[in-house]
């Protein structure tokens, strides 16, 4: 029989076990290197794909980096024709991570098996990706089957036990060979062993596949077993590596490098012209060496990787920073720039390094630890970082985004020492630079109008192109839903404030390719809606909207949606999709921040509306704390979740998280939040009836909300606080009538008479807030699927309820009667319902009832 070392055998016992893949969410394949884990689960998924209706997704891990592991996911799932994770970003909170669970349950849900193999995952050694993957196996539908191999087990007990019997665990016992499996594995190879050899190979690997594997080869290379003192490396060196060519180790040194590569990626990096011929006849001969055809792929086993690695090690310096140069100038080619990064650093070539920063732009450099860029820099000759100044900006933005400001101001001092000493520069290529530094150092100004606008002046003045450290479509609030919350300081000064965006604002846009276009109009329009001017605001607002329509300024469309909702809520003007469809929009988007951003305005919506079972879980079970959220926009999301605690009645919890939010808001000169959270805090004074206290409160916010007339966050609480405000009107009704008032007198000496004209205004807002609040809790009373429906059409459905005839709800909505008919029959349409006419209500009402 010919002899043939790379058959594979899969015993019965082990056929088994894999078989119960199909039959479980999760499966675990645990053993140490060498037991041919990757092979078992491989030999089981090509026969899966055989099947109809099957889809089979291999994802390698590859190193301890998160990046890149979620790097190697993304291209899995991709390969697989699925596009959904293609522009999410790699999950860095528990809330992204929720999110990416939903979007996995929601795609692969269907009548297709998905096969989902993660190898080696032992190499990530990240406990909390692990933890993520025993909850996603909880929830998966029952058509996805994740498989994971590790060295090491992947679960805790608590995790095991949650899973049950939806987890099917495949160990050592199951992959090693016994007696009479070796036997059949040895006849298998075209093996012709004695009994006592078999006795003996068995005593001797103990069953492990890589060992006996490394036995069949030695005894065929030298005509006897290996000494008994042989490691299982020494084996394979002697037997894999040492009969090679001089021409072949250097190649298998140079490529073990690679996690895995293309017969191009080796040509290219060990410059030899034979590569395809190398590998072809190292996989022939070498079942340490893999091709995976559909991908064009080679890969090398762990084992001998470590090897290769070690053979790496004996070149000289010089060799060895040549091939990594080569690694580094090929990962820069294909836009890898994790990868290319790693090998430049490895190789010293700081140049190059940055040169891959520059281009990167701080996307991916965002993706790792900040330590990590931080050990770059330490390493990094100051001299060095000097020769590129537009690297060094992208590593400023990078710092100020990681809250490392001194690093920043550091960067900033080699920046312009930079400039100074490169007198061969251009006026230009000096204006650029510095003025993208003060673009840079403008974000340490954020919620400082006059200052940021001195440096965006500054910065437009000097620049002839687009800043390269920002990109135009990203976040432009830091996490905010509100433009004006985050840029309203001092009372009295919102007319200045909105003065200088308007004449700040498109000295930015020049420079940054419009990033966050329209936010100087929002403002406007959300100072309208505070000081209650909502037709103004309505009208504003909807400019704002078509002025963005198309131009990839999401973040600031996400805060149109802010106002449009708290308009809707408490002047009933209609919004432009519902909650439901603006969600769907956003989820195909892929972007948590985005997905973040809605659910805070939403939180706040339904907060308002006490409609509490449809604030968003994020902040309605108030799980902020697992959210990574930028610093500034922290106090607004703050803010709104101090809203839905008011809503859930947890009054104490409201008065005991003020405190540190106003110093928040003092620290951060958060004006208009403050005012918020002083009413939030008079409220739930209020309602647990201490009104002194809920008095001084009260009393401090419209000392800070008159000036500007901001008198929303009141009417937006109204339904707590309208005792209090009608005590505090009868007082300064008392106070004028006592003739204390005086034409002549101060802002100040006037208070008490600007202030009840003030609460005048939000009684009268307040009451009609306080109507429009009763109908949304009776509209929160409907099936889910009713939610696409419109208030009028929820008015009408109500009517036919009562069992009302069209001519009857006509007369009591001042319609006519074809008016009705043609509302009902668009009510059918969108809650699909056919049939004839009585059929049809039948239907209706049965939908209404369930």
């Amino acid at each position: 029989m010919k002899k043939d070392f790379r058959n594979i055998y899969i015993s019965d016992y082990l056929k088994n076990s894999l078989v119960l893949i199909s039959q479980c969410v999760m499966t675990t394949v645990t053993a140490p290197m060498g037991y041919g884990k990757t092979t078992a689960v491989s030999w089981y998924l090509a026969r899966m794909e055989k099947k109809k209706n099957t889809d089979v997704i291999r994802i390698s891990t590859y190193s301890d980096s998160l990046p890149v592991f979620w790097k190697s996911v993304q291209s899995a799932f991709s390969y697989a024709g699925y596009d959904m994770l293609d522009d999410c970003e790699c999950p860095t909170d528990e809330a992204s991570a929720a999110f990416l669970s939903d979007l996995f349950c929601r795609t692969l849900k269907g009548e297709t098996d998905s096969y989902i193999f993660i190898d080696d995952f032992h190499l990530l050694a990240n406990r909390k990706a692990a933890d993520y993957l025993g909850e996603l196996g909880s929830r998966l539908p029952e058509n996805v089957h994740l498989i994971i191999s590790s060295r090491e087990q992947i679960f805790s007990d608590r995790i095991v036990i949650r899973l049950g019997r939806n987890l099917n665990q495949i160990s050592l016992r199951h992959l090693r060979l016994n007696e009479k499996e070796l036997t059949v594995y040895a006849q298998k190879c075209g093996m012709e062993l004695s009994e006592q050899q078999l006795d003996k190979l068995f005593r001797s690997s103990e069953g492990w596949f890589s060992a006996v594997y490394l036995n069949f080869c030695y005894l065929e290379e030298y005509g006897t077993f290996p000494d008994k003192k042989a490691d299982i490396y020494k084996m394979l060196v002697s037997t894999m590596i040492r009969p090679l060519t001089e021409t072949q180790q250097n190649f298998l040194a140079v490529m073990g490098l690679a996690d895995e590569f293309t017969a191009e990626m080796a040509r290219t990096v060990t410059d030899m012209e034979n590569a395809e011929d190398i590998l072809s006849s190292m996989t022939e001969k070498n079942a340490f060496v893999s091709y995976f055809a559909d991908r064009g792929i080679f890969r090398f086993h762990h084992m001998m990787k470590e090897c290769a690695e070690q053979l790496f090690s004996s070149f000289g310096k010089e060799k060895q920073t040549l091939y990594l140069n080569r690694y580094g100038a090929w990962y820069e080619d294909k836009g890898l720039y994790i990868h290319a990064l790693s090998s430049y650093k490895e190789s010293g070539n700081f140049h190059a390094m940055l040169q891959v920063i520059q281009k990167d732009a701080g996307i991916l450099l965002a993706s790792l630890k900040p330590e990590t860029v931080e050990e770059l820099l330490v390493e990094c000759p100051e001299e060095i970082l000097k020769e590129h100044p537009f690297a060094v900006l992208v590593l400023m933005r990078s710092m100020f985004n990681w809250k490392k400001i001194p690093q920043m101001m550091k960067l900033k001092e080699i920046l312009l020492q930079s400039v100074e000493e490169h007198t061969e520069m251009t006026r230009e290529e000096r204006g650029n630079l510095l003025g993208e530094c003060d673009l840079i150092l403008s974000f340490l100004m954020y919620n400082d109008i006059s200052k940021m606008s001195q440096l965006h002046r500054s910065a437009s003045a000097q620049m002839s192109r687009p800043a390269i450290s920002i990109q135009s479509n990203g976040g432009w609030t830091f996490g905010s839903p509100s433009v004006l919350m985050m840029f309203h300081r001092d009372a009295g000064s919102l007319d200045q404030e909105l003065k200088e965006m308007n004449e700040c604002m498109p000295h930015y846009y020049k420079i940054t390719n419009g990033h966050g276009q329209g936010a100087e109009m929002l403002m406007a329009a959300e100072a309208k809606y505070m000081q209650g001017h909502m037709v103004d605001a309505q009208i504003e607002l909807e400019q704002v909207y078509s002025h963005i329509e198309g131009n990839n300024q999401e973040n600031i469309r996400l805060c149109c949606d802010f106002l449009a909702l708290r308009l809707a809520l408490l002047a009933g003007f209609s919004v432009r999709q519902t909650i439901e469809q603006r969600r769907e929009e956003i989820l195909k988007r892929h972007n948590t921040a985005w997905l973040n951003l809605f659910d805070s305005a939403c939180g706040y919506y339904y907060a308002l509306a006490g409609v509490n079972d449809r604030i968003p879980s994020l902040f309605r079970e108030h799980m902020l704390y697992q959210v990574n959220f930028l610093a500034p926009g922290r106090p607004m999301m703050e803010m709104i979740e101090n809203q839905i605690y008011l809503t859930q009645g947890e009054y104490i919890k409201v008065i005991g998280k003020s405190e540190s939010l106003l110093e928040m808001c003092r620290n951060f000169h958060y004006g208009l939040v403050a005012i918020h959270i002083e009413i939030q805090t008079a409220a739930a004074y209020e309602q647990l009836g201490k009104r002194e206290k809920a008095g001084r409160c009260i009393s401090q916010a419209l000392k800070e909300a008159i000036p500007d007339q901001l008198l929303m966050p009141f009417a937006e609480n109204y339904p707590y606080i309208s005792e209090l405000l009608r005590e505090r009107l009868l007082l300064a009704e008392k106070r004028q009538e006592s003739g204390s008032y005086k034409e002549t007198m101060t802002f100040a000496e006037a208070a008490p008479a600007k202030e009840m004209q003030f609460i005048k205004r939000i009684i009268g807002i307040g009451e009609g807030f306080e109507r429009q609040r009763e109908m949304l809790c009776k509209e929160a009373a409907y099936p889910a699927q009713f939610g696409i429906l419109t208030q009028q059409e929820l008015r009408i459905v109500e009517l036919m309820s009562e069992r009302l005839t069209n001519k009857e709800i006509a007369v009591q909505m001042f319609l006519s009667e074809g008016t009705i008919k043609q509302y009902i029959n668009q009510i059918y349409s969108k809650l699909h319902i056919e049939g004839d006419t009585r059929i049809k209500r039948k239907k209706l009402l049965d939908q209404l009832n369930m």
